[in-house]
């Protein structure tokens, strides 16, 4: 029977189609059979649904062909840990890497369906917050590109991070329904789920001096089911596995007490468990928030690693060849709590000695880490710890144990050191320490970009590293060139390819033959009218969802990220009200015409950021309704920042906004798609834009402020931001128009804590770096007012980006950490 057989032996399925006649008869087909729709009734959805499935189709057959190809060769599998995934839509992603976009557009033509119209209508799958969901959607994308097979391990959230919605310019944050009408990409995975427990109590069999057996029986469980979603590479030569967990109860339902009336008590089990995966992030500004992260955390890491474990099982003997076979990689300190589960399992569950079980682990595990923020390295408090997960808490306390007993006997470490390097934090409240934990438990711990990198050596691992001087190393991120230009920007695509041929779609840094089209005055001119067309497009979408109208000949200076104050949306904020000032005060000076877009969400419990999204509007409303700046300026916050408003304002701009305080960004990969797209960024010396400076030129960028040794320093020394303030006639002026009521007349001193911090305190090094910036500004302003210049510069940004993409950084990951 076929049952019988392994993947590997099962026949190859016959190559699907590509006729455009064929494909359009395949969505009727799927219309009719599987939606149960008639062609002359049928909604854009449906036929968005039909067409989704035609596509999927194609999608399968490369998938199970992958799948059976790793159980044949026996290949290595990289598993990837990670609490978001913004993924984005998928069908168009799909179909360009299929090579089938110009087909299926043909088949939806001949049956009267505009593709773009349909593919407007596939939800954003909200299953990310930032750049770190982002990344690993690049990431999932190129190892299936590479060839390397891969799942990726998350949450599938039933409503993801929040839509943002605007309320006389407040952030209003609303459930965003992605699931509402199911998703055609995914397939639920009976046979692949899971038992989930916490709480409870351990008990020991054994004394001290026999071999101890540990068994942890939970007060409370739950499971966890799988939900695959397939990720296709470029030319559709491999398809991976995006695997999502959904908590479902034990028992739906205590027919008990429905029976005796208690309708909602009766279902309570039920909202517990679904509570779990219903919002990505939920606010841990209280205990119970905090708990409930923990709980997401450990839920989708114990489904993983039970999952991956049973596969291994399933093709060899023992755990003997787990680090040869399979490489987790944990995603930032979230998925850390899998150190101690892997661990538990090992040793309770498949009866493993400790000391090898510990050295599976480590030899498996490698992490990542996105932050030198000490607030964002993840820590737990010791007693939730012990009441949620009592055997792991046991755990990590043994490890702790080994590590700082080696420590100080082989290594002769200090006191302070074993303070630092302990996995308990013992100042003040008693927590674990996430991070430490990750990078004691694995062998590999890389940062994201040259600065990042040598910032953690110094900083928040400096004593890990230390004791452990090979395990830190570099891996910058990257970009997939297949939705961040090709997909999302197709006219600078078929310009780059009538130049310089189609080598570059294989392998991004074939964009280097560019730049001998930079000073190129026929080339410049097409450049510039691919920009303007995706700037009307741009402004278009304003119009049509903001009723603001934007002029596209005016520079369209963009700022999209999470709205946090190290990224230093207030800093753009500030200076947009100085040269408000300016324009007014000196209307005889040719100014050049500036729209400064902004757009992201912040945190709901992060109240300085919610209330730099209120002061973006408030300017907003004040400086594009005064007739005295006659349009030279403009300001636009755009709502519900995500992937598919990223694609329409990546190509559009103009100058890109990378302003972190420097030492404070990780990396940052929106900087790498604006420079991709043909955009001049301005930006500080931090994370990736180092590394940016020295592919694109000094030439060719635009760079100001303190770099991180100066903030180090300036902080060290008592940086006093009020003199600075004191000598800056603009950065004063700006102030004191925002904290004295100008833009808020409805409430004078809403911003006056905000301007209080920059005065008292300025820890992001707004004041210190304002005077820079404002000059950088005007030498950009320059720069716009010699077109051959500015269009020379952004040639040269996007044929040197070739080196950021996402290929590259997997490929250096698979040869130096993952050695598959």
């Amino acid at each position: 029977m076929i049952n019988n057989l392994s993947p590997a032996d099962l026949p190859l399925p016959t190559p699907r189609s590509s006729d455009p006649e064929i494909l359009a008869s395949e969505i009727i087909e799927r219309l009719t059979y599987r939606i149960g729709k008639d062609v002359k009734v049928a909604k854009p959805h449906d036929w968005l649904t039909a067409t989704i499935l035609v596509v999927r189709d194609r999608v399968i057959d490369r998938w199970m062909e992958s799948t059976r190809k790793v159980y044949k060769t026996g290949n290595k599998r990289v598993y990837y840990l990670s609490l978001e995934f913004l993924i984005g839509r998928l069908m168009r992603d799909a179909i360009s890497n299929l090579g089938l976009m110009q087909e299926i557009r043909d088949a939806l033509t001949s049956l009267g369906v505009d593709m773009d119209v349909i593919a407007g209508l596939e939800p954003d799958a909200a299953l990310g917050n930032g750049g770190l969901g982002r990344l690993a959607a690049c990431f999932m994308e190129s190892m299936a590109t590479v060839e390397i097979p891969a799942y990726g391990y998350g949450i599938r959230y039933v409503h993801g991070l929040f839509r943002q919605q605007m309320a006389d310019g407040w952030q209003v944050e609303l459930p965003e329904t992605w699931l509402a009408h199911g998703n055609p990409w995914e397939f639920e995975r009976r046979e692949s789920s899971y038992e989930i427990g916490f709480g409870g109590a351990v008990e020991t069999i054994g004394s001290y001096d026999d071999a101890q057996r540990f068994v942890w029986k939970p007060a409370e469980r739950v499971i966890a089911m799988a939900y695959d979603t397939p990720v296709v590479g470029w030319r559709g030569k491999r398809v991976n596995t995006l695997r999502l967990w959904s908590a479902q109860p034990i028992d739906p339902i205590l027919l008990d007490a429905f029976n005796a009336g208690d309708h909602i008590g009766a279902l309570r089990e039920s909202n517990k468990a679904e509570s779990l995966t219903r919002v990505l992030y939920p606010a841990d500004a209280n205990p119970a928030g905090q708990e409930l992260r923990l709980r997401q955390e450990f839920f989708f890491s114990s489904a993983s690693l039970q999952d991956i474990l049973r596969r291994h099982l399933q093709q060899y003997p023992d755990f003997t060849s787990l680090p040869d076979k399979v490489s987790i990689q944990l995603n930032d300190t979230h998925p850390a709590i899998s150190i101690a589960e892997m661990m538990r399992l090992l040793t309770d569950i498949h009866g493993l000695d400790f000391d090898d079980a510990w050295e599976l682990t480590r030899n498996t595990f490698s992490y990542t880490n996105h932050t030198l923020l000490p607030e964002a390295l993840e820590s737990w408090p010791v007693p939730l710890l012990e009441r949620l997960l009592p055997r792991h808490m046991q755990i990590i306390y043994a490890i702790n144990a080994k590590i700082l007993f080696t420590a100080r006997k082989e290594k002769k470490v200090e006191d302070q050191q074993i303070r630092s390097i302990s996995l308990i934090d013992e100042n003040g409240e008693r927590r674990v320490r996430m991070g430490n934990l990750a990078f004691i438990g694995s062998h590999s711990v890389n940062g994201v970009s040259a600065l990042h990198t040598e910032l953690m050596k110094e900083t928040v691992f400096a004593d890990l590293h230390r004791l452990y001087p090979d395990r830190i190393n570099n891996k910058t991120n990257g970009i997939t060139p297949r939705r961040w230009l090709m997909q999302c920007n197709p006219g600078l695509t078929g310009l780059v390819r009538e130049a310089i041929g189609d080598d570059f779609l294989d392998d991004a840094e074939k964009l280097k033959a560019l730049d001998g089209f930079a000073q190129d005055s026929a080339f410049r001119d097409k450049f510039a009218e691919v920009k303007r067309l995706n700037k009307v497009r741009l402004a278009n979408l304003v119009a049509q969802r903001m009723g603001i109208r934007v002029d596209p000949s005016a520079m369209f200076d963009i700022q999209i990220k999470r709205i946090h104050e190290y990224k230093r949306q207030l800093l753009n904020l500030i200076e947009a009200v100085a040269l408000y000032d300016q324009i007014r005060s000196h209307p005889e000076l040719d100014w050049a015409p500036r729209v400064k877009f902004f757009a992201g969400k912040a945190a709901p419990s992060y109240h300085n950021a919610k209330l730099i999204i209120k002061l973006a509007n408030d300017i907003a409303r004040v400086i594009n309704n005064d007739p005295s700046v006659r349009g030279l300026l403009k300001v636009v916050f755009i709502p519900n920042y995500n992937v598919s408003l990223a694609e329409i304002m990546v190509p559009a701009a103009d100058l890109s906004e990378q302003i972190s305080t420097a030492g404070m960004e990780a990396s940052g990969t929106g900087n790498m798609k604006f420079a991709l797209n043909g955009a001049l960024t301005i930006g500080t010396l931090d994370g990736a834009n180092v590394e940016m400076l020295e592919h694109v030129g000094d030439e060719n960028i635009v760079i100001f402020g303190k770099t991180a040794e100066e903030v180090a320093q300036a902080r060290a020394d008592g940086h006093n931001p009020r003199a600075i303030i004191e000598s800056s006639r603009e950065l004063s002026q700006a102030l004191s128009a925002i904290a004295s009521g100008v833009f808020s007349p409805d409430d004078r001193s809403r911003f006056a804590g905000l301007m209080d911090g920059i005065y008292n305190n300025d820890w992001f090094m707004v004041a210190a770096d304002f005077d820079s910036y404002a000059k950088a500004q005007r030498d950009v302003d320059a720069i716009w007012s010699d077109p051959a210049s500015w269009y020379s510069k952004t040639i040269y940004n996007t044929a040197r980006m070739g080196w950021f993409s996402s290929d590259r950084t997997i490929r250096q990951y698979a040869s130096e950490i993952w050695r598959a």
